[in-house]
């Protein structure tokens, strides 16, 4: 399975900062380590062109962020000090989720080693997310004739408000939110289908909602090509999950959404979503498990 990574998907922060960055760059090489990827498989993204990044977000916004002119308000939603190596890191990764979709297209399945930035609205970023990756892939690849209809599978604990609001409205593109009731964002707003889950959830229940709600999406969405936001937030012990996944139950929910999309003959595009286990190591583990579960189907007769 080809991925997009960029070694730019790390930038430094301030030593304590809650966001895990190390992540992306472990994930990399634990699947090169695992013989999951090959060096030839890795596609490096360049930035995302600034028209790409306008047919969703604002251009104010955009300017602003440019040129490190938000202000503390806006910085503070963010959740991340503003350089001009994040503006550059921000742009890496939604290209590389463009290039997901495209090599997802080409392939059947693809991912991104980044990504899911669903917190991010058109005028402004929340919660750790710049720029919405999954919505700006989608209306770039629907701007360039490649794609009508979308789905977007979203599994991290948080729910994706930021791409409900962009797609608010948008009858050719589905957004599916499985996600923790009385977590942030603790405003919800309206996906075209939303599980709120409460705490404390283990495996037995999320996998039945997520099994009962799947087949129904697939009816309605009648999708061109799915982005799977495989956030590992879920998974009992994340620091700002307060679900009860287990490990096992984790794999199994990798390996039934991946099968169920591809048996829909959907092109899969994989991005990372969000992950806060106790060290960056174990987030990256967690977030190799989908790229297991996707190994095993590409092998499979």
């Amino acid at each position: 399975m080809r991925v997009a990574y960029s070694p730019g998907y790390v930038v430094p922060l301030p030593e304590g900062h809650r966001f895990p960055m190390p992540k992306f760059a472990l994930l990399h090489e634990r699947l090169l380590a695992e013989g999951l990827l090959r060096a030839e498989q890795v596609v490096e993204p360049s930035p995302a062109a600034w028209t790409d990044l306008e047919r969703v977000h604002d251009r104010v916004y955009l300017e602003n962020f440019r040129r490190g002119a938000l202000d503390r308000g806006a910085l503070r939603r963010l959740g991340l000090p503003w350089s001009e190596a994040l503006v550059r890191r921000s742009r890496l990764a939604v290209q590389g989720t463009l290039e997901a979709v495209r090599m997802a297209q080409a392939d059947g399945i693809a991912a991104n080693l980044a990504g899911g930035t669903h917190h991010a609205f058109p005028d402004r970023g929340e919660g750790f997310c710049v720029f919405n990756d999954v919505a700006v892939a989608i209306r770039a690849a629907r701007a360039q004739g490649r794609l009508r209809r979308a789905l977007v599978v979203d599994l991290d604990v948080h729910q994706g408000n930021g791409t409900a609001a962009v797609f608010a409205g948008d009858p050719e593109t589905y957004t599916f939110s499985v996600h923790g009731a009385r977590n942030y964002p603790f405003r919800k707003l309206r996906s075209s289908r939303d599980v709120a889950l409460p705490d404390g959830t283990g495996d037995s229940d999320y996998l039945q909602q997520l099994e009962s709600h799947l087949p129904f999406v697939l009816e309605e969405a009648r999708a061109d090509v799915a982005i799977y936001v495989a956030g590992v937030d879920p998974v009992r012990g994340d620091r700002f999950g307060r679900l009860a996944l287990s490990r096992g139950g984790l794999a199994r929910r990798e390996r039934y959404v991946l099968r169920t999309l591809r048996a829909a003959e959907l092109p899969v595009a994989i991005v990372m979503g969000g992950g806060y286990a106790a060290t960056p190591e174990l987030t990256a583990d967690l977030h190799a498990e989908v790229h297991r579960e996707a190994r095993r189907l590409v092998q499979a007769p």
